[in-house]
């Protein structure tokens, strides 16, 4: 490990810093500056004594890319395909929002039909070639695209995973000054409209990635940076810009890359991980090894590059609650987000949010919020609450509870969709809660899902930052071949495979990587012949791997087919292992625990400093646990007890 690492999770309302130097670590956060991500950044380094000339390392999860695909705020961008295709986009897979509503509302297409440009180059699905591409249409195109001076343009010519000749010629051909995204070198595989809107989106916010990139390492250039992709590796400052569809998922991509870790570290492997921040709350299942799709979605757009396998839900400490037009209380998905902040931040806030309730509730501390550096006011909250509370004919405590028990069942129903949705019982896993806010919800979480154990890491509140210390540097590389397996032989797929993992060798090794450190994974995408779907097996040979794609059918599925298994996609993963962070708990001197007051308990509940805490220690609730980035709340009928490392571990009381 480095001698200083830096890990910074940018988030909607706050950015996370943890901070490995001289063996020791250290965590900080500061409010997040959303229309400029990178000051708080700058900010967090000043803070932490960084912003000197001596070098360190950085890894950082940014929300530029996902910002801007979700707020639609993307650069001009022009899309050029073959002959009679310019519409895939708009088309897409004729999926309705609302099946039974006659009258739906229009939706814009993702580009605008004059930003749609059509040429020739078209291939077969052999790889023949239909129409060439002329030095005529080639300038014609120069000619459009300058006349329509767009920041940016996306290529995607029919299947060009298998010659990418044509679409290198038009990339040549464009003003260098340009962004430009080629499908056959951002997603090489088949289905048309999935690589196209994975290239438009790359070319729609990379601008904006490479800017923000470019700013903050020239406000930090003595920093060496990367940043988390959505896989869960990390990739290089200077090659991310041109690969920002990378970056959707980056920050929640840290906290499953530490979740792993602490697994693994625990011996607890099989984990529902919990991630509640200020905006938003991401779930997701860890079997082992951490889940990764080619089939999600960010906003409306599927995304077909590998990302972690997730689903994310607007519910968070800032969501918003409000009265809707039945007289009924809600929750989310709206945000107050980072300016103005919940009521109780005493930014000018004046709506309630979960943050406000928890407060309302004593669950909060007003006077112990980020370590005492930040007096939450109560009265603000309490005045937030009482405007829902008068229509709703309630208590201001009971609104607030109610706003929690909303909010509750949302963060179960988007966790029982990643368990009992996809046939495992969450009775079966440990429910590991880490975010800002996770903590206060845990217990309540595990029992409305039968759950009898979770887990509170270490410096829970900034896991998705600590988790980019132990992310590793790695690449995913895909291809689509499309043959049938039995009918196709070793000595053809592996040197395609030798030509993906040399594409991904370099570019580590273009990062100082170690090429003795690099692991190398290899895997197939295999279907029955007539299937729109696949499953990804690990390669071995032809035979093994249809062995394993029918055993994996069966389980899945239950049943297996007697028809050939077609090829689709070889892929491989190459990582170089993060250094083991080694964490031990320093324990504080034993404090004596305060007493607060919270609302459903009729005696006084014990108030505990993490930091103070013993190893061994057993905790039974009620009883909050207090720290610098983080509350716990222990519900009654939980007790918890604290491990060698400081990870909080609950168990349900029979």
């Amino acid at each position: 490990m480095n001698k200083c690492v830096l890990g910074v999770d940018t988030g909607g309302t706050f950015t996370d810093f943890v901070l490995w130097q001289d063996n020791k670590l250290r965590i900080h956060k500061v409010l997040s500056t959303p229309r400029q991500p990178e000051q708080a950044i700058l900010q967090g380094i000043s803070e932490l004594g960084l912003a000197n000339d001596a070098p360190f390392y950085m890894v950082h999860g940014s929300t530029v890319a996902t910002n801007a695909v979700l707020e639609g705020k993307g650069v001009r961008t022009v899309y050029i395909t073959n002959h009679g295709l310019a519409d895939v986009l708009t088309i897409g897979r004729q999926a309705r929002a609302e099946l039974y509503n006659l009258q739906p509302k229009p939706v814009a297409p993702p580009v605008p039909r004059e930003y749609c440009l059509e040429t020739g180059g078209r291939l077969a699905a052999n790889g023949e070639v239909l129409e060439p591409l002329t030095d005529e249409q080639l300038q014609q195109l120069r000619q459009q695209v300058e006349t329509l001076a767009p920041q940016a343009v996306a290529i995607n010519l029919l299947f060009s995973y298998l010659d990418d000749n044509f679409e290198k010629m038009i990339e040549n051909v464009l003003p260098s000054s340009l962004f430009i995204s080629r499908s056959s070198a951002i997603l090489p595989e088949y289905k048309e409209y999935e690589r196209g809107m994975t290239t438009w989106l790359n070319a729609w916010v990379g601008p904006l990635v490479q800017g923000y990139l470019q700013r903050l390492c020239e406000g930090a250039p003595q920093a060496q940076i990367s940043v988390m992709q959505s896989s869960g590796g990390t990739i290089a400052a200077e090659q991310a810009g041109q690969q920002a569809v990378h970056m959707l998922l980056s920050g929640p991509a840290g906290g499953l890359a530490a979740a792993h870790y602490i697994g693994q570290q625990t011996g607890r492997e099989r984990l529902l991980t919990f991630d509640m921040g200020g905006t938003s709350t991401d779930v997701s299942l860890i079997d082992g090894e951490i889940s990764l799709t080619s089939e999600g979605q960010i906003g409306a757009y599927p995304v077909a590059v590998p990302m972690v396998d997730m689903h994310t839900i607007g519910a968070g400490g800032g969501s918003l609650a409000w009265i809707d037009t039945g007289g009924l209380l809600q929750v989310g998905p709206e945000s107050a987000g980072a300016d103005p902040g919940p009521a109780c931040y005493g930014k000018g806030g004046q709506n309630a949010t979960v943050t406000d309730a928890n407060l309302v509730l004593g669950r909060i501390q007003a006077d112990a919020f980020l370590g005492g550096n930040m007096q939450l006011d109560l009265i603000a909250a309490r005045d937030a609450i009482s405007r829902l509370a008068q229509p709703l004919g309630l208590s201001v405590e009971e609104t607030a509870a109610g706003i929690i028990r909303i909010a509750n069942e949302h963060m179960a129903q988007a966790l029982r969709v990643m368990s009992i949705q996809r046939g495992i019982n969450p009775a079966d896993l440990t429910l590991v809660s880490f975010g800002g806010a996770g903590g206060l919800h845990v217990c309540a979480l595990a029992d409305a899902l039968g759950m009898k154990q979770a887990m509170i890491p270490v410096h829970a509140g900034v896991l998705s930052a600590l988790g980019m210390l132990v992310a590793p540097r790695e690449r995913q590389l895909s291809r689509t071949i499309n043959v049938l397996l039995q009918d196709t032989h070793a000595q053809t797929i592996e040197p395609l495979f030798d030509e993906l993992i040399e594409q991904g060798r370099a570019g580590l090794i273009a990062e100082a990587v170690d090429e003795a450190s690099l692991q190398i994974n290899r895997s197939l995408d295999l279907r029955y012949r007539g299937q729109s779907y696949t499953l990804n097996v690990q390669w071995q040979d032809c035979q093994q791997s249809i062995k394993q794609f029918h055993a994996l059918h069966l389980q899945r599925y239950g049943h297996e087919l007697d028809l050939a298994v077609e090829l689709v996609n070889i892929r491989v993963a190459i990582k170089s292992p993060a250094s083991q962070l080694e964490i031990q708990h320093q324990a504080g001197n034993s404090a004596q625990p305060a007493n607060a007051k919270l609302y459903g308990f009729s005696d006084d509940v014990p108030v505990l400093e993490r930091h103070s805490l013993q190893v061994g220690d057993q905790i039974t609730g009620p009883a909050l646990i207090v720290e610098t980035v983080a509350t716990t709340f222990i519900d009654a009928g939980w007790r918890c007890s604290l491990d060698t490392v400081g990870h909080l571990q609950l168990q349900k009381q029979s």
